[in-house]
């Protein structure tokens, strides 16, 4: 049975299950101006072009439809870039509390989950 997290504690971190020793499981990332603000616990995408991180868009053709990490912490990309940490790899998450664009449907989410998986960040 999945743990019960209230929107209130959805934190820095919250998300994770568990993750590799040390910190191997994330990455410092660059988060592209204009992806507004992000929750912890979006699920990204990464720009094929630039390297740099949106929110994961099933839609799009430019690196963002594939899920790529998922980010630890909540920051304001709005007008600017903003490094943040993101889970990248070798990890357990809650799928029920992470933070999809609006829009991403449970088939799309199963998509994101799949390719999630790929790169050791398995739902749990």
């Amino acid at each position: 049975m999945a743990q019960e997290i209230s929107q209130d504690r959805k934190t820095t971190g919250h998300y994770l299950v568990s993750e590799a020793a040390g910190y191997r499981s994330r990455e410092q990332v660059m988060i592209a101006s204009g992806a507004g603000i992000q929750k912890a616990g979006a699920v990204l995408g990464k720009i094929t072009a630039s390297g740099k991180y949106l929110p994961y868009d099933p839609a799009g053709a430019d690196g963002t439809e594939n899920a790529a990490a998922i980010l630890f912490e909540g920051c304001d990309a709005t007008s600017a870039d903003v490094r943040r940490t993101v889970t990248a790899r070798d990890s357990e998450i809650h799928v029920d509390v992470l933070e999809w664009a609006d829009g991403v449907d449970d088939g799309e989410k199963n998509t994101a989950l799949t390719a999630l998986a790929a790169l050791g960040i398995i739902g749990r």
